[in-house]
C-alpha cells in the first residue's frame, strides 16, 4: 500500500473551479481508499513549521517540575495541559461500567511519550493550562497564533472535502467547526530500548483510529507512524515523513457523519527503521517529536448523515449524535 498524494499548490488561490473539483476528488477518493493522504504545497509556511517544532523542543527540554506547573488536570473530562509519561493510554477502549479494571489492564503496557495539549482560549469548558510565562517567554503567544493558522488550513481541507463530496456548499463541514473545540497536540516520544518495544513491555502509541473530524499531522524526520492497510487487516505499513508536508486522516465522526464513505483507519507509533535507531548499548531509539492537530466540530453540533452520502438504496447508517456526547463515551477510558 502506498500512501495517496494530494498536491494543494493552488487550492486556496485558484479561480479554476475545475481545478478545486479536481484536487477535491482526489482527497475524496483517497479517504474512501486509504483514509489517509499526504497533502504538499498547502499554505502553512515551512518557516511557521520550523519555528513550531522548535518551540516544542525547547518545552519538553524543561525540567519537570516546570512542566508540571501547567499540569493535565485529574480525570478525562478536560484534556489540556501537559501529561507526563504514563498518564495517557490510548485505546479504543469505549465505557463499559466496569471502567477502573479495564483502566488498569490498559496501563499494563504503559505508553513513552509525553504531551502537551492546547485548544482555544474561547472554550470555557476546556480551559487552557498554560505555563507561566517567565517559564518559557513567547511560547503562549505562538502557539495561540499556530493553533489558529492550523485551523484555517483545515478548514480549506473541509471545504474539498465537501466538494468531492458533492455538497452544493462548500462550507457545509467547515461552519460547523468553529475552531474552538480544535485540539492541538504537542508530542515528544522518549528514547526507549527497542527490545522493549518488540518484546511489547511498553508501547509509543498502541493502534487506533482519531475522534475527530480529520486530524493533520506534522512529522520530524524519526519516523515511526504506521498505517493499517486495509486489505490485508492486521498489517501496519510506515508512512515516512516528507519534510513540510501534512498526513491527513479521516476521524471517526467524519466517517459516521459520511455513512463511512470515508474511512476512519487504524494508525499507531510503532518502532522506527533501523535507521532511525540508536545503535549500541540497549539499542535505544531516536526520540521522535510530532504534532497532530484534531479538527472537531462545536460541542453542540449534531452528527447525522451528509445528505450526499445517503439514498433510499443506502439509508443512513447512524443515529443522530452530539459531538459533546461521542467524545464523552471515548474520552472516560484514557485516564
Amino acid at each position: 500500500m502506498e500512501l495517496p498524494v494530494v498536491d494543494f499548490s493552488s487550492w486556496h488561490d485558484s479561480q479554476d473551479g475545475a481545478y478545486r473539483q479536481r484536487v477535491a476528488q482526489e482527497l475524496v477518493d483517497a479517504c474512501q481508499r486509504v483514509g489517509f493522504v499526504r497533502i504538499t504545497n498547502h499554505s502553512l509556511p515551512e518557516a511557521t513549521l520550523n519555528e513550531a517544532f522548535g518551540w516544542m523542543e525547547r518545552l519538553f527540554a524543561l525540567p519537570e517540575e516546570e512542566k508540571m506547573k501547567a499540569p493535565h488536570p485529574a480525570g478525562w473530562a478536560v484534556h489540556r495541559g501537559y501529561s507526563w509519561p504514563g498518564l495517557e493510554k490510548v485505546s479504543q477502549t469505549l465505557s463499559t461500567g466496569n471502567d477502573e479494571e479495564v483502566r488498569k489492564k490498559l496501563r499494563e503496557v504503559p505508553d513513552v511519550k509525553e504531551v502537551y495539549d492546547i485548544g482555544s482560549d474561547n472554550n470555557a469548558s476546556q480551559p487552557n493550562q498554560w505555563l507561566p510565562d517567565d517559564i518559557l517567554s513567547g511560547f503562549r503567544d505562538f502557539i495561540t497564533s499556530f493553533y489558529w493558522d492550523c485551523d484555517r488550513v483545515g478548514k480549506e481541507v473541509l471545504q474539498a472535502l465537501a466538494i468531492g463530496l458533492n455538497l452544493e456548499d462548500e462550507n457545509y463541514l467547515s461552519k460547523k467547526h468553529s475552531g474552538n473545540d480544535n485540539q492541538l497536540r504537542l508530542l515528544h516520544y522518549l528514547p526507549v530500548p527497542a527490545q522493549d518495544l518488540e518484546e511489547e513491555r511498553v508501547s509509543r502509541c498502541a493502534a487506533h483510529t482519531d475522534w475527530s473530524s480529520i486530524t493533520m499531522l506534522f512529522q520530524d524526520d524519526c519516523g515511526g507512524l504506521e498505517v493499517e492497510d486495509i486489505s490485508h487487516p492486521g498489517t501496519f505499513v510506515p508512512v515516512p515523513p516528507v519534510k513540510n508536508s501534512i498526513i491527513m486522516n479521516v476521524g471517526d465522526l467524519l466517517q459516521r457523519w459520511s455513512n463511512d464513505r470515508l474511512r476512519s483507519t487504524n494508525h499507531r507509533v510503532s518502532l522506527p527503521g533501523l535507521s532511525d535507531r540508536i545503535e549500541g548499548p540497549g539499542r535505544m531509539t531516536r526520540e521522535r517529536y510530532s504534532i497532530p492537530y484534531f479538527m472537531s466540530p462545536d460541542d453542540d453540533a449534531v452528527i447525522e448523515c451528509i445528505p450526499s452520502c445517503m439514498s433510499e438504496e443506502e439509508p443512513a447508517k447512524y443515529e443522530p449524535i452530539t459531538r459533546a456526547n461521542y467524545n464523552k463515551m471515548r474520552a472516560s477510558m484514557m485516564y
